[in-house]
């Protein structure tokens, strides 16, 4: 997994991440063979990220200058993760204790992506908060946490594909929510008036105690914020949401999944950091043993302690990898 620091104008970061890829010569083909799809669903999702969201207009085009490819190209590609394509397992949950607030989450892919996965602090200087972003991509992600305490998480739900629509996809909404919200209740306000884009769920906690796990389509959102834990895995688990997902139970044993985090924080006891831990570990039941005939993996594991202000990181299968601490967190919560 890369580790990057990225400050200063959005333009300025986004060169240096494509400067960066070049450098670590990332085969990045895709980009000149868009199929229908991509370029039609794509561009007309790329018009609609670039007017709600200007500052990754100017990353985008940075990264793109960085990388000698037309900026339309490299949006429109950006624009479909997590749609149709890029099927993901991923757990995430947030709980409380004693007054503060723990996030954890498991980013489950094949296993090539771990080394092309990064962990980017971005500091910009003109515009947007602080934030840490984990991301098997790169300028969206799947999970990250703020200067304030705010922290995010999407997981992959299989869309009903008669709703797909040009909008903000998963990890765009992350990416935005990250830079715009400093609690639970604005991302909330932010999330509800976002062009959604596909079916996917989306986790929130912040440091003052707010949860939320939303289930959200192009037509509908569901949001779950009235428990002391929530928890998304790759399905929708209310009856409203099911009819806007062509499966009714999501990929990668992700009922098991969802059974094993209710199990686990309906018994909770001890510790709560080793607690998360341990069952992001698999401790409490299945959450990352994958057979290997599913060519599939946790690439990493996350905890964010949002009241202590740490960030914890197993890069790799947290049944097998040890967390260590992201020094990285002074910079993020300390002055700027």
């Amino acid at each position: 997994m890369y580790h990057m620091r990225l400050r200063g104008l959005h333009r300025d970061m986004g060169f240096k991440i494509g400067k960066a890829l070049q450098a670590g010569g990332q085969n990045l083909y895709a980009l000149s063979e868009l199929d229908d799809f991509q370029r039609e669903f794509g561009l007309a999702s790329q018009k609609i990220l670039f007017e709600r969201f200007p500052a990754v207009r100017e990353e985008i085009c940075g990264a793109a200058e960085a990388m000698r490819f037309p900026a339309e190209r490299l949006a429109a590609w950006l624009m479909t993760m997590g749609c149709c394509y890029d099927v993901r397992g991923c757990t995430a949950f947030a709980f409380r204790n004693g007054g503060k607030v723990y996030f954890g989450r498991n980013n489950d892919l094949p296993p090539f992506l771990k080394k092309l996965s990064c962990s980017a602090l971005y500091q910009p200087t003109d515009t947007g908060y602080k934030f840490l972003l984990n991301t098997s991509s790169f300028i969206n992600g799947e999970e990250g946490v703020n200067e304030r305490g705010f922290a995010c998480a999407m997981t992959f739900v299989p869309p009903n594909p008669n709703e797909i629509r040009p909008g903000f996809n998963s990890m765009f909404i992350v990416r935005y929510l990250l830079e715009s919200a400093e609690c639970v209740s604005e991302a909330l306000s932010l999330l509800m008036d976002l062009p959604v884009a596909s079916a996917c769920n989306i986790l929130l906690a912040d440091a003052s105690g707010e949860l939320a796990a939303c289930e959200c389509c192009p037509t509908q959102l569901n949001i779950d914020n009235n428990r002391e834990f929530v928890y998304i895995t790759n399905e929708f688990l209310s009856a409203d949401m099911k009819p806007h997902s062509s499966v009714e139970h999501g990929p990668y044993f992700s009922s098991e999944r969802a059974a094993t985090c209710e199990r686990a924080f309906r018994s909770r006891r001890g510790e709560p950091l080793e607690f998360a831990k341990n069952l992001l570990a698999g401790k409490f039941g299945f959450l990352c043993a994958y057979p290997k005939s599913c060519g599939f993996d946790t690439i990493w594991s996350s905890v964010f302690c949002l009241g202590d202000k740490r960030i914890l990181r197993a890069e790799g299968n947290p049944s097998r990898t040890a967390f260590r601490e992201d020094v990285r967190a002074k910079f993020l919560f300390g002055q700027r």
